[in-house]
Order: structure tokens, then C-alpha cells, then sequence
């Protein structure tokens, strides 16, 4: 069994190298396998593993890539992450991708399709279109539809086609994956002080950045040796962060909110937990990941759909981790972020949860202010909660 160290040391490399280790260790075993991208928040991977494709999420860069080129086609107040996504793809170093696809989750990752295209003629450049209403009775049926198109582009680039059967073992692969990070996320909430933030998250993200069959084994042998450790509980507050759906805080935020408290759920790469039980994988496959998007789903500032009230479930997200308080984030020039974080101020406000709000980018690298507004915060519910 691998060491817990090393299994962490390994997802974090791979999250924060920005040439993509796992994706390039992939590819030497598999020479004539093909890579695809996709932008936040979601996309069903089963799709593209069920071809053979390694699928993985372009999920920004922190301050260690500087933005140069990707100035020269996208406005500088576009959010951070449609950014450096870019300037990661112009430096060459998405040079691995044969189809790419953003999703239109905002007016920004919608428009940036088409600079993508243009500059990268020899990669196939997607949007795929999720309903406008996912409570419209015509919804399930519209989105198997945008599936079937982008399966049948998939399997021009592969050469290969997405039969049933091979579409079935993705998706049990990938239920594998959801229920693993179902019990990471379960020790977080009920015993914090065995598994800090930040090797939660490392932990979790890295399945955005490595083969699944990896990343299962890896939280397979983690898992058990984290329930293993002796650490005791400290006496810090229990926070949710919500506002991670898109663009991440950097791992050094990361690291100034477990100094101080106790972050016990969040919204960080929801797209990963997007679907939130199994997939049945009988009966229709493609069919099944349509319907299990809009109806067996987490919520999101990008997806709008008046059965999942996304105020009412995130109070819903803090009383079922035993919060006591939540900070609400945004990522800086995020629209459904920032607009968001006006509804959820009340919704806070109304049921008398004390929070924080707060912004951040992926590329800020100086965290005094952070700490020291988390930090007051913090200070102040331990007075109140004594």
C-alpha cells in the first residue's frame, strides 16, 4: 500500500504542475490516445472515457503562470481562469488536447470558443449547450440530444464508437469515483481535524488532471489510512465556504482558512461531485447522464433551476455539515459569482447565520489581508459561540 504522504505528494504535483505530469505520463502509455478539455463547471466524462479519450478539466493556473498572451485576444477584466486556461493552451502547453469544449455557464466561457477556434484550428472546438430551464419538461430530451452531437464528434477523433456496453463501464468507473469522494467529503464534515482542507482538496481536484482509474486507486488506499490517524480535534470554528464552483482560490487561501478554522463542506470543483448518487448504468447509458444531470444534481450559480433554490440549499449545506458559519466568496469579474453573493448575503442574513464575504482570484499572491479578514472573523465567532 502506498504511503498517505505519497499519495498526497502525488495529486499535488499533479494539480499544481502546470504541464499536466499525469496527463503526459498517460500519453506515453498510450500513444495514440487522445485528450480532451473541458471547462468548468461540469461535463459528462463517461462520454469521452467510454472512447477511449483521457477527459480532464482546464481548470486555470495560479500566480506561477504569468498571463502574457492571452491578453492579446481576451479583455483584461475577463475572470481570471478563461485567462490563464488560455495562456496555458497559446504557451503550448495544452499541446496535448485533440477537442476542447467550454459550456455557455457565462457570457465570458461562452464567447471564448471562438478564440479558441480560430487559434487552434487542428482542435476541435466545442460548446456544449446545457438546457436554459433544467426544470422544462423537454429539458432530459434536449440535453441527450447535445450528448448524442458531442458523442458523435468524439468518436470522429477516436475512430471509435461509444457502444452501450463500453458506455456502462465508464459509468460505473466514474460512480466509483463519485462515492469515493462522497466519503472524503464525509470525514470532512464529521472529523475535520483527521484530513486538512488543503489535502482535501488536493485529493479531489486531482481527479480533474489524471486518468479516474488512478485517481480511484489512489483514494482506495488514501481513504482508510485518514480514518487511521490520531489527530485531535482543536478548538476552531466549523465555516462552510461556498463560491468555489468555478475559478479556485489558491492553495496558499487554502492554507490561511485551515490555519484558522474548520472548513467542513464547500462548493470547490462542484463539477466533480456535480451528480450526486449513481448512475444507473442499465437501460440507456447516454440517456441516464442526461437525466442525472438535471435531476440527480448539486446546485450551482450556473444552472438555473426552480426546484433546487440554490439560497435554500446552501442553508441546507450548513446544517447538514454542523456549520456554524459560512463564508461566501466569489471569484473577482465573475458574474453568476458576484450576483449570486447578493442572494445569499440575505438568504445568511435572514436565518441569522453569521458570514464573511469575500472575493479572490486564482492568481493572488500576497495573503495578509485574507488572513487577517479571516482571522477577525473567526475571532469574533468564538466570543459569540462561547
Amino acid at each position: 500500500m502506498t504511503e498517505l504522504g505519497d499519495i498526497i505528494e502525488e495529486c499535488r504535483n499533479a494539480v499544481e504542475d502546470p504541464d499536466y505530469p499525469a496527463v503526459h505520463e498517460w500519453l506515453e502509455a498510450n500513444p495514440d490516445g487522445k485528450v480532451l478539455g473541458h471547462f468548468q463547471v461540469y461535463f459528462p466524462e463517461e462520454i469521452a472515457h467510454a472512447a477511449g479519450m483521457l477527459p480532464i478539466k482546464t481548470m486555470g493556473a495560479d500566480s506561477s503562470v504569468q498571463i502574457r498572451e492571452a491578453d492579446a485576444h481576451i479583455a483584461a477584466f475577463v475572470c481570471s481562469i478563461l485567462r490563464s486556461a488560455l495562456e496555458q493552451a497559446l504557451s503550448g502547453k495544452l499541446d496535448f488536447l485533440s477537442m476542447y469544449v467550454t459550456h455557455p455557464i457565462c457570457d465570458a466561457a461562452r464567447h471564448v470558443n471562438g478564440i479558441w477556434t480560430r487559434k487552434f484550428p487542428d482542435v476541435s472546438c466545442q460548446i456544449l449547450y446545457y438546457p436554459h430551464n433544467a426544470a422544462s419538461p423537454h429539458a432530459a430530451t434536449y440535453l441527450l440530444n447535445e450528448y448524442r452531437r458531442i458523442a458523435g464528434l468524439i468518436e470522429e477523433i477516436t475512430g471509435r464508437g461509444i457502444t452501450d456496453e463500453a458506455l456502462r463501464a465508464s459509468i460505473e468507473l466514474f460512480n466509483e469515483n463519485r462515492r469515493l469522494l462522497r466519503e472524503l467529503y464525509e470525514i470532512r464534515r464529521n472529523t475535520p481535524w483527521l484530513l486538512s482542507l488543503v489535502e482535501g482538496y488536493v485529493l479531489t481536484r486531482a481527479a480533474g488532471v489524471m486518468p479516474r482509474e488512478r485517481h480511484n486507486e489512489l483514494l482506495r488506499e488514501a481513504l482508510p489510512q485518514i480514518r487511521e490517524r490520531t489527530n485531535k480535534p482543536q478548538d476552531k470554528i466549523r465555516l462552510v465556504f461556498e463560491g468555489g464552483f468555478c475559478e479556485q482560490p489558491p492553495i496558499e487561501m487554502l492554507s490561511v482558512l485551515q490555519d484558522v478554522a474548520y472548513i467542513v463542506d464547500d462548493d470547490f470543483l462542484i463539477g466533480l461531485r456535480w451528480i450526486l448518487e449513481d448512475v444507473p448504468s442499465d437501460g440507456n447509458p447516454m440517456e441516464n447522464l442526461a437525466v442525472a444531470y438535471l435531476e440527480a444534481s448539486s446546485y450551482s450559480p450556473v444552472q438555473r433551476d426552480p426546484r433546487k433554490p440554490k439560497e435554500h440549499m446552501l442553508l441546507e449545506r450548513i446544517r447538514n455539515s454542523g456549520a456554524q458559519a459560512a463564508i461566501v466568496g466569489a471569484a473577482k469579474m465573475c458574474e453568476p459569482g458576484l450576483e449570486e453573493q447578493v442572494a445569499y448575503d440575505n438568504a445568511l442574513t435572514e436565518a441569522g447565520i453569521p458570514h464573511l464575504v469575500m472575493e479572490f482570484e486564482e492568481k493572488t499572491a500576497n495573503f495578509e489581508q485574507v488572513r487577517m479578514e479571516i482571522e477577525t472573523f473567526a475571532e469574533s465567532l468564538l466570543f459569540e459561540f462561547v
